[in-house]
């Protein structure tokens, strides 16, 4: 007859606590923030973010497209050189840039070697000459004597996405565009009108909350709020035109 086994009454050990580090003030503010998009019925979201867009607009009635610019190429050229780059910045280069290659035509036939000398400062310049010498050939081979002034244009060429094909449609054009840089993507996060970290998902979010008329001048109002109050280190909270309204004044 088989000897019975005793029943393992042996206790499996408690699971080990994991101690996290603590945040830096600022870092996960935007995930935690936007997490209350999701509680948000659709309507309560976009009532809210009507809300902002009117206070933020009123806050800043002069913001603007900071890129020195007299056309939609140059344009084009600051807003590419501007990736990872502030305005002011490129501000100082253009002017030699575009003395010595006024348009796209002569863009297209500039040495590599001198167009990254010419742009070097505002970094990444060996893909930033690259990009700017191909859409500029592309420009010039396709569009002598015109801009194009469709989305679907403005992505085909070399280096230019979503977002730098809105900054010249709603610059150039008036079309409304909205305008995904790194400071709108903070600022929406934070102000929990959006759960998402890429950029065409969050200019998908922003459309069906706002009203077109509205696009362009709220891109220009939250970077400008971006840049002086919402800023990526310390969020000045107490001067918010718009703290009453953001899930992220208490984090």
């Amino acid at each position: 007859m088989p000897t019975s086994r005793r029943a393992n009454t042996r206790r499996k050990p408690a699971p080990r606590s994991v101690h996290k580090k603590p945040s830096v003030q600022g870092a996960g503010m935007e995930r935690r923030a936007s997490a209350s998009a999701a509680k948000m019925s659709s309507a309560r979201l976009a009532g809210a973010a009507k809300k902002i867009a009117r206070a933020l607009i009123g806050a800043y009635p002069d913001a603007r497209c900071m890129l020195d610019h007299t056309s939609a190429f140059q344009l084009l050229v600051a807003t590419i050189l501007a990736a990872q780059c502030t305005d002011e910045r490129v501000n100082m280069v253009t002017p030699a840039l575009f003395k010595r290659f006024p348009n796209a035509v002569a863009m297209a036939e500039a040495e590599l070697e001198e167009l990254e000398s010419l742009i070097r400062s505002t970094g990444f310049f060996h893909n930033k000459a690259k990009s700017i010498k191909g859409a500029s050939a592309v420009l010039a081979k396709n569009c002598p004597g015109s801009f194009p002034h469709l989305m679907e244009d403005l992505v085909s060429l070399p280096g230019v996405g979503r977002k730098t094909a809105n900054v010249v449609l709603g610059e150039c054009f008036g079309v409304p565009a909205i305008i995904v840089d790194t400071h709108f993507r903070r600022v929406i996060q934070r102000l929990g009108l959006t759960e998402n970290d890429d950029p065409d998902r969050i200019e998908e979010d922003i459309a069906e909350l706002l009203p077109q008329k509205d696009w362009t001048a709220f891109s220009h109002a939250i970077t400008f709020h971006g840049r002086k109050c919402c800023t990526a280190r310390e969020p000045n909270h107490a001067d918010c035109p718009v703290r009453e309204l953001c899930p992220s004044r208490d984090l």
